[in-house]
């Protein structure tokens, strides 16, 4: 007895785009502080950050998502650029604003997130190319 391929699942609690099972994403909550810096800048420190695994036309790396609440705001500026992820959803971007500059398209959250990746919907992830992502996996 053969199975179609929308009856497997290949990665287990993965999430998958509906119309296309090949791009799937895993969601993992670290139990450990993870912080975001710009520009020498903290920006962002939380112990209930989100860290997203997802595969598509690539394997990207993991990105962190952490819930506003963990993020100075004040250092995040609403700009006009806007994407859509087909397995995630469509987003806003910001600029990051700090004491030594600012950095455009710094960051993103998706605020019209797609119903089955509603957990990261509103949370703020970081471009690693402008962003220094630490995980602090062991106490000091």
């Amino acid at each position: 007895m053969s199975k179609s391929a929308e009856s497997i699942t290949l990665v287990k609690n993965g999430i998958h785009n509906p119309a296309d099972a090949r791009h799937f994403m895993r969601i993992a909550r670290p139990a450990y502080t993870i912080t975001a810096t710009i520009k020498g800048t903290e920006i962002a420190r939380s112990s209930q950050a989100l860290k997203v695994k997802e595969v598509g036309f690539d394997v990207y790396d993991p990105v962190i998502y952490f819930p506003r609440e963990d993020v100075q705001m004040v250092r995040l500026k609403k700009n006009e650029k806007s994407t859509h992820c087909p397995l995630k959803g469509d987003t806003e971007y910001f600029d990051a604003v700090t004491e030594l500059g600012t950095v455009e398209n710094a960051a993103w959250s998706y605020d019209r997130s797609i119903e089955i990746a509603g957990e990261i919907q509103d949370y703020i992830g970081f471009d690693a190319r402008f962003a220094q992502i630490i995980e602090h996996t062991v106490d000091a």
